[in-house]
């Protein structure tokens, strides 16, 4: 290392290593450096200025956004899942009447809608029935209706009052919200004990819109033909109905 000076105050000289040809060449580079720098800066920032200036970069400014204001009044509430999927939630509730006079007796067609295990081989898409208990006119018992892939299987509560009605209510069913059957036994034709005047009821609600479509398939129909098989089962069990005027369906029937 050698000393130099600049104004006049003694600087350190830098020693680069390397051949004594290269150390002159460095040497002078750094030496120039202060000298040219600055020149070499103004070269750099004209040339940049024309050249972005021509492409229209630096001379065109760059378009500022609106700034943004909020809307007036109050925000809307946010949507739930719950709200977006009402729509499917909550069926309608259905009810379905008819009576009819058969030629069997009051006591004949009570018995067949209070044997309960017997609705599996009878009653249209009843896949299983049984009798889980039965004490003091009431009964429970579980029942499997409907076919793959919209099946129910559920406990109804059976109130039976002999030779009057019977009713059943499901309270556990995991597709329908509300299920209601009544039977009504009454007498038939005026001296004809062996004719009864059979009313059936039944009201239901599926626990969403989307199992109400799909059980549309086939509940309906179910519901329709239901006193049907009853008097179907009860030919099979007693024989031909009694010889008596044409039937006559007392209420039509009407769904809601």
């Amino acid at each position: 290392m050698s000393l130099g000076t600049r104004g006049g105050s003694p600087q350190p000289a830098v020693t680069l290593p390397g051949r004594p040809a290269e150390r002159r060449r460095h040497s002078g580079a750094m030496a120039g450096s202060s000298r040219g720098g600055a020149a070499l800066v103004r070269a750099l920032r004209g040339a940049g200025s024309r050249c972005f200036g021509s492409c229209g970069i630096l001379a065109t400014p760059a378009p500022r956004r609106p700034p943004v204001t909020p809307a007036s009044g109050p925000k809307p509430p946010a949507r739930t899942f719950l709200d977006l999927a009402a729509p499917l939630l909550g069926g309608k509730r259905t009810e379905y009447s008819e009576a009819r006079v058969l030629g069997y007796s009051i006591e004949q067609m009570y018995k067949v809608v209070a044997d309960v295990e017997s609705y599996q081989l009878f009653v249209p898409w009843c896949n299983r029935s049984k009798v889980l208990s039965c004490r003091q006119g009431r009964a429970r018992a579980e029942l499997e209706v409907g076919f793959a892939p919209l099946v129910e299987r559920y406990v109804s509560e059976i109130s039976l009052t002999p030779q009057h009605q019977i009713r059943a209510v499901c309270n556990d069913g995991r597709i329908f919200s509300h299920l209601e059957t009544l039977w009504r036994f009454g007498p038939g034709l005026p001296g004809q004990p062996d004719t009864c005047t059979l009313e059936f009821y039944i009201s239901f609600e599926f626990k969403s819109i989307l199992h109400s479509h799909l059980a549309s398939l086939f509940f309906n129909e179910v519901v329709k033909q239901m006193v049907t098989a009853f008097e179907r089962w009860a030919e099979k069990m007693y024989g031909p109905q009694a010889a008596m005027h044409p039937q006559k369906c007392l209420q039509a029937a009407r769904c809601m």
